[in-house]
């Protein structure tokens, strides 16, 4: 699937708009013709009228666009649930190879993925009615071409995206890390970091955190987690500012946020099946 760009260069008309303009045109030129009202309030109802149509027509595009969009979810959440019984399944019955599972649940996240891709098409009929969309469906096609590891599409789609969340934008900053693009890298972190409220944003200093100890930068990489902690709290973030602090450099570790970090792709889990107990065995 070839990733969504827009077309003219972004430059977008936008039919709702000119939709709206045209119903105040008719009423006001109506309002003239038929000398039902003053010059003055031809110009107020004219105004109303565009008010009201573009009010209207955004009402009954955002139900559309809002039901495309539950449809792409849909394919996601149904994908998750059965690859994640397909997991409780093998913990309680261990597969002969874990590669092959690991293997086999590759495979399926890749199907429904591809799936939610090519249902997100609903979309783009709605582009040039929707103030955004075109970003708002490359943001969500950037976010599920990175889950399939295809970083060619998603670098071609990140100056197209809205990072409105921590995660996107953790997506682009470990894009700009595995580039090289440390001097875009740190403008980005700044300025996404910058518009988090308390609470918010443990994956981002997580991340530019170990990007700075894997560029040997361990005083910037402590105080970045210094500055974390004074806006949220997390364990993870804790633990790592004190390894770093008693120079326990080797034991820094995102672990702790477990899929949310992997997800990433910046390291690999260490995955441990449970190993099937029988009867009277301890």
């Amino acid at each position: 699937m070839v990733p969504f760009t827009t077309r003219n260069k972004g430059k977008t008309v936008m039919y709702t708009i000119l939709i709206s303009l045209f119903l105040g045109t008719v009423v006001g030129s109506t309002l003239v013709w038929t000398h039902a009202a003053r010059p003055v309030w031809v110009i107020v109802w004219g105004m109303v009228g565009v008010i009201v149509g573009q009010f209207s027509l955004g009402l009954i595009l955002r139900g559309k666009v809002k039901a495309a969009m539950d449809a792409v979810q849909n394919v996601l959440l149904s994908g998750q649930k059965k690859a994640q019984q397909k997991i409780n399944h093998w913990q309680m019955r261990p597969p002969g190879s874990l590669k092959q599972a690991q293997t086999e649940l590759e495979r399926d996240q890749r199907v429904f993925i591809e799936q939610a891709l090519e249902t997100s098409k609903r979309l783009e009929k709605y582009v040039p009615w929707t103030l955004m969309l075109d970003r708002q469906i490359a943001t969500l096609r950037m976010q599920l071409y990175y889950q399939l590891k295809e970083f060619r599409k998603v670098d071609a789609l990140l100056p197209k995206c809205m990072f409105m969340d921590p995660m996107s934008a953790a997506m682009k900053l470990a894009r700009l890390h595995v580039r090289g693009e440390t001097a875009a890298a740190d403008k980005f972190f700044q300025k996404q970091t910058r518009r988090l409220r308390y609470g918010q944003g443990t994956i981002l200093y997580a991340l530019y955190a170990w990007m700075l100890v894997q560029r040997k930068e361990i005083e910037a990489a402590h105080k970045v987690l210094v500055r974390a902690c004074e806006k949220m709290e997390n364990e993870t973030i804790k633990a790592n500012r004190d390894h770093l602090a008693n120079n326990r450099v080797t034991q820094f570790s995102n672990a702790g946020l477990m899929e949310e970090w992997y997800a990433l792709g910046l390291e690999q889990p260490k995955v441990k099946m449970q190993r099937q107990r029988h009867p009277g065995q301890y």
